[in-house]
Formats: structure tokens, sequence, C-alpha cells
């Protein structure tokens, strides 16, 4: 899928013109589809922007080469050489770190077809069975790919559901709320300053 196909496909589901550009009247049109309020909206399209290069990427990137993965899976990879065979091999990679939790069974090919997708990377299969059952697509589970593309910011939603962000967002748009918010997203509190910087500009647009 090309970058930004995923977000055409979402200004075509909220009635506007799908340039694959985002911006205040995407974001506007955003929220009143999904019946989201200038808080909540803020948050969730300012986190989801920050993790998907304003949209562009709704599925997780696995060609690393060997120094990047010993720097992201350090308990993975000791060394570059014991990294090196799965090197710019996202199918090999996927199920070497993801296989064996989130419900992706040992020894599979769970790994690479439940990586990150959406807008807010969904992974494991776990997380994609939980999905599917939440919005009633049994057949999730056997193709996870919409997940991708026509459910992207769907499961960004879920997400937010799933972990009581929207109850954070309620609390106000401020630096304190967008860092909790960051750290259930994120693990920690890579990319904040970008993360506030949208955020707050994403609020400005919804007419707080």
């Amino acid at each position: 899928m090309a970058k930004g196909d995923a977000l055409k496909m979402l200004q075509k589901k909220c009635g506007v013109t799908p340039d694959g550009a985002f911006g205040p009247n995407t974001a506007r049109a955003i929220a009143a589809h999904y019946n989201l309020n200038a808080n909540r909206g803020a948050h969730l399209l300012g986190q989801a922007a920050h993790e998907s290069g304003n949209f562009m990427i709704s599925e997780e990137n696995l060609n690393y080469r060997a120094s990047t993965m010993c720097r992201v899976w350090p308990s993975r990879f000791a060394s570059e050489a014991e990294a090196a065979p799965y090197a710019m091999n996202p199918q090999k990679l996927a199920n070497k770190v993801y296989n064996g939790r989130m419900g992706n069974a040992a020894g599979s090919n769970d790994g690479f077809k439940f990586a990150g997708k959406g807008f807010i990377q969904l992974t494991g299969k776990d997380n994609v069975r939980a999905f599917a059952e939440h919005i009633g697509r049994d057949s999730l589970v056997d193709d996870p790919s919409p997940i991708a593309d026509e459910l992207a910011m769907d499961s960004a939603i879920f997400f937010f559901e799933k972990n009581g962000l929207f109850g954070l967002a309620d609390k106000g748009v401020n630096d304190s709320i967008v860092k909790s918010i960051t750290r259930r997203v994120n693990g920690g509190y890579h990319g904040l300053d970008d993360r506030i910087e949208k955020t707050k500009k994403i609020y400005r647009w919804l007419g707080a």
C-alpha cells in the first residue's frame, strides 16, 4: 500500500476530498464522523499523527539494519553478528521478535501476520482478536490487512478506548495530559515535544 492511502480512505469515509493531506478540514471531518469532542479529537489525532508520520504510515516498517535491531531489541540481539541474519528481512524479523507472545504462536508466521498496523499500531494476535470482536469483524483474525487501510483510524480509537485514554483526554489539553497519554501510547516519552505541538495545533483546528 502506498504512503497516504489509508488517510485517503479515511478522508473519503469522512466526506472530505481524499487528497492525502492532513489539515484542519480533515481533522474536523474526522472528529465529526467519530463524534469526538475537541479534547478527545485533539489527543487522539495528535498522538496518531506523531505515530504515523502525519498519517503517511499505517503499517510497521521492519526493514531494519543489524545495528538498528540491536538498539531497538537489545534483549533479543546482543550483537550485530547475531542480528545480521534478520537484517532487511521483515518477515523473519517479525517472527523472531513477536512470536511466542501477544497471542502469537511460537514457530509460526503470526509475528509477521500480526505486526503493527493502523495509525497507532495494533500489534499481536490477541489485540487483533479483541479489536475484531469489538467491531464485529471476526474475519480480521484471518486477514488483518484492513487494519492498515480502511480501519487504521478505527483501530486507533479502539486503542484509546481500551487503554482509558479518552478519560484522560477529558481532563484537558495541556502538556501534563499529553505527557500522561504519551506514556501509555509509547511506553515512554519519545517525541513528546512533537506530540504536544501536534495535539495543541489540532485542538485549535477543532475550534476550542
